[in-house]
């Protein structure tokens, strides 16, 4: 017995020096913030906290920043990227941007975000306006709309941008809250890779799921129609403009086979009053790896936000509570 107890001992501490040995060298690894799943695991250690609402799931903490994916990410008082929130001056717009982690900006500084562009030209056009990032990563439509009137009404905006990417019409799952997927990287890394082993992948795939996930009767979309006839309904009671950008799926903009799902977006848009800019013209023929932040990220770079706000200007420059918005 006390052999076997002794060999039973052996392999447990064999095992745990093991486990610990793999944590540490991935540690050593990932500090080099190359690493997209890991860096999208720190964001969600670091910059946000668990929600009692099961609308939201989780939300920004307040007033904190991080680096990630070497790159500095600051949230103010209320949870958006950027600094400080300030009193609007009379006659300024107050255009905020809501979404997930496109909107946030992910893997590109924050002077460079679509948010902080868009802000510059409209100043430099001669245009009071101040443009503000709500956007939070890993939110789907559901979310960031029920957290705008959860938290963020008291900003008050002229104008509201929904900017909108394919995967805002999925029904997301509740956070599972395991204990060693949020503090081992050991343990995240075997879950990712176990789900990439047993997920399909390829375009066809891809092309495959969003058709499931916009099907009429698929939960997701039902509840982001609704979410979205619930913001446009707020906005047209106080007349705040409203606008919605359609972001394309950046793997493949030379042969694009993702355009129904920006067709049934238009739709949606026309129905609930939303002023949409497609913004797939200004991405089409371009390489993934001119627009990847970087390799294995399909977030849009520095180059993909300089191009959403050129789509985006020529439509939200105009005012639209004085006329017609030119696209």
């Amino acid at each position: 017995m006390k052999q076997a107890a002794s060999a039973l001992a052996l392999v447990i501490a064999s095992v745990v020096i093991s486990l610990l040995s793999a944590e540490f060298v991935l540690r050593v690894k990932n500090s080099s913030m190359k690493s997209y799943d890991i860096e999208m695991w720190r964001y969600a250690k670091e910059l946000k906290r668990r929600s009692d609402d099961p609308d939201l799931g989780f939300d920004h903490v307040r007033s904190k920043s991080a680096l990630l994916q070497s790159v500095d990410v600051r949230l103010n008082e209320l949870g958006l990227r950027g600094g400080p929130l300030r009193p609007p001056t009379p006659g300024e717009r107050r255009i905020l941007f809501l979404g997930g982690s496109i909107a946030l900006g992910w893997g590109v500084a924050e002077k460079e975000t679509v948010e902080a562009r868009l802000e510059t030209m409209l100043r430099g056009a001669g245009v009071k306006a101040s443009v503000l990032n709500a956007g939070v990563g890993n939110y789907n439509a559901v979310r960031y709309v029920t957290r705008f009137f959860k938290e963020l009404t008291e900003i008050d905006p002229t104008d509201i941008v929904v900017l909108f990417f394919l995967r805002d019409a999925e029904d997301l799952p509740p956070d599972s809250g395991n204990f060693a997927l949020r503090t081992s990287e050991l343990a995240v890394t075997l879950w990712i890779a176990y789900h990439r082993l047993l997920d399909r992948s390829g375009e066809a795939a891809l092309v495959d799921h969003y058709r499931q996930a916009y099907r009429p009767d698929a939960p997701g979309f039902v509840r982001m129609k609704e979410k979205l006839k619930e913001l446009a309904g707020f906005a047209r009671a106080r007349k705040i403009n409203c606008f919605l950008a359609m972001m394309p799926d950046i793997h493949n903009v030379v042969d694009y086979r993702l355009g129904f799902v920006h067709d049934l977006m238009r739709g949606v848009a026309a129905e609930y009053g939303y002023e949409y800019v497609d913004l797939l013209s200004a991405f089409a023929g371009r390489k993934p790896q001119d627009l990847f932040a970087m390799p294995g990220d399909p977030h849009p770079n520095a180059l993909g936000h300089q191009l959403m706000a050129e789509a985006i200007f020529p439509v939200i420059s105009q005012d639209a509570k004085g006329g017609e918005t030119s696209r």
